[in-house]
């Protein structure tokens, strides 16, 4: 692996070919990506169990740090409805400061992550773990903000899933028409908006409207029973003071679990959105450079007060289907937000908490993928289970038992069908060659000396398939001289391949069966080599095509058969 740090932030390469048509492009599509991402990071903020202040603060440092530094041209970072149900998790069990602890954790794994080019983690995430906690994490967010739709009167809300809906059928009784409404209307209003017009994004529109119709019945009707952000947060326009987080040994190994799945997360969502906005503009985003453009920000905004911060793949197609072309458009994104939390945050105190709710239904639709959910019932049974355990197990419990247990399906699920599509074979009498890369052959037959037999592994060598390899040669009948292990289609070995082979070579010893390896590829020689196997077995013995290695069989056999017994 080259050792060269893979860091090549995009803005330093854009701004070298930089004009006025390009900074006009990205200021308009800035300014539009800056008040689509307003009533986001709000909502984002609240549902997450912090401040709504605290999701600008994400939106703005997470927006300008992942445009900086990251190696994508038009994402744009932030809060995003995936982080809600760990973030919420987290604070329920850790408070603020175990968030923040987790968080800057997180952002240093995914730095690392960044230096160590595992950019490229992302393809080895099964798709049904993804499309499964993403479906789980849409259905939680969905649950959570049932209360402030309805305008429940409850004393307090239960943390796991069905405890909730218990708790909401309890207090239907409650509900107030009047946040209902507002909510339902501010659903409506989001789903026709884009029908009008898909410059104006349907969230801002529906705040704007609700937020002016609850301020009208609040203060000129007297219609009470209507909450909204001011009168559960108070909204401080200052700029946040740094604050340093206080880590030791006990709280790192508490807080482990939850900021290894923040990373994993983030590093999925962010290269997922990076992807999706490459497939659009036909760019290429470096995939290390934005992880390291992730890690930095994560890092930086729990100092800040901020959330766990990731791409954001909404406002990243926002912002290219409105003419974002560098960096900057990210940047002024950041800009936008930060002017708006200055200048006009009193006046987010009047939105109503059901409208919040509703644009987070709206949300949680759009994540709930129950489209792909319906098409992967056609998949094979083990892909389903893996979709299924991931989902219920993020809705029932946590979003990190759901990524551990989803990712050991998988991966047992992957053994399982490696091992059934990889074959052993014993050859005995005659050989049928066909040429490969490996081994330059013709079509003829190679004659065994009678007491010489193949055994042919069609695949892997690894921990998976030893045990395979152990079983098949117990069950073998007659005692044959020279054993030749045919290794032409085996890519690799690992180290339990090598462990069952060491044994294999030793029992045979004991049997007086020698054993000779055939079409062993370079990689495959260096793995022997550097474990002992080749000392082991002697360097004479290891061919690397087929032709050889009978030959030497069957000049072995004869001489044996010759020996006086």
């Amino acid at each position: 692996m080259d050792s060269k740090l893979d860091f090549h932030p995009r803005l330093f390469s854009a701004l070298k070919n930089y004009s006025k048509e390009k900074f006009m492009a990205d200021l308009m599509a800035g300014i539009i990506v800056g008040i689509v991402a307003l009533p986001l990071a709000i909502a984002f903020g609240i549902a997450s169990g912090v401040s709504p202040q605290q999701g600008l603060i994400t939106a703005i440092i997470g927006g300008f740090i992942v445009s900086f530094l990251g190696g994508s041209s038009v994402q744009i970072g932030g809060p995003t409805g995936a982080f809600i149900v760990i973030v919420y998790g987290i604070i329920q069990s850790f408070g603020i400061e175990g968030l923040a602890i987790a968080t800057a954790m997180a952002g240093i794994i995914l730095l690392l992550m960044g230096i160590f080019k595992l950019g490229t983690i992302i393809r080895f995430i099964p798709y049904p773990i993804v499309i499964g906690f993403t479906s789980g994490i849409a259905l939680t967010i969905f649950t959570t903000q049932i209360k402030d739709l309805f305008g429940l009167t409850m004393e307090s809300v239960p943390a796991d899933f069905i405890s909730k809906w218990i708790a909401y059928f309890q207090s239907f009784g409650t509900t107030n028409i009047w946040s209902l409404g507002i909510g339902l209307i501010s659903i409506l209003l989001i789903i026709i908006t884009p029908k009008l017009s898909k410059k104006i994004p349907g969230s801002l529109v529906a705040i704007i409207i609700m937020t002016i119709i609850a301020y009208v019945l609040k203060h000129h009707f007297g219609i009470t029973g209507i909450e909204t952000i001011g009168d559960r947060f108070t909204i401080d326009s200052s700029l946040p003071q740094p604050a340093g987080l206080h880590i030791n040994m006990e709280t790192i190994n508490q807080l482990l679990p939850a900021a290894f799945t923040i990373a994993m997360l983030g590093a999925i969502e962010s290269l997922l959105s990076a992807t999706v906005a490459d497939g659009v503009t036909g760019d290429r985003h470096n995939s290390n450079t934005e992880l390291i453009a992730q890690g930095a920000a994560n890092i930086v905004s729990p100092i800040f007060g901020g959330i766990p911060v990731t791409g954001a793949i909404a406002r990243t197609m926002t912002n290219i289907n409105n003419g974002g072309i560098t960096p900057i458009a990210g940047i002024i994104h950041a800009i936008v937000l930060l002017l708006i939390l200055l200048f006009l945050a009193p006046l987010t105190t009047h939105i109503p908490m059901a409208c919040l709710a509703g644009v987070l239904i709206i949300v949680s639709y759009n994540m709930s993928e129950w489209r792909t959910v319906k098409s992967m019932m056609k998949n094979q049974k083990a892909d389903i289970a893996v979709l299924w355990v991931t989902l219920i197990l993020t809705v029932i419990f946590n979003l990190t038992i759901a990524i551990e247990i989803g990712l050991l399906l998988a991966v047992l699920s992957f053994l399982r069908r490696v091992t059934e599509n990889t074959h052993i074979s014993v050859l005995r009498n005659e050989l049928d060659q066909s040429a490969n890369k490996t081994e330059t052959l013709s079509e003829e037959q190679l004659s065994l000396e009678k007491g010489v037999e193949v055994y042919e592994i069609d695949g892997p060598f690894f921990f998976g398939i030893a045990n395979k390899f152990d079983e098949q040669m117990r069950i073998l009948g007659d005692k044959p001289l020279v054993r030749i292990i045919r290794m032409r289609k085996v890519p690799f070995i690992d180290s339990t391949g090598i462990h069952n082979l060491e044994i294999f070579i030793n029992s045979s010893r004991k049997e007086n069966i020698h054993v000779i390896l055939s079409g062993v590829n370079p990689t495959v020689h260096a793995s022997l080599e550097r474990m002992g196997v080749e000392a082991l077995l002697g360097d004479e013995y290891i061919f690397d095509n087929i032709h050889k290695a009978v030959a030497k069989a069957n000049i072995m056999a004869s001489e044996l058969k010759a020996q006086p017994k």
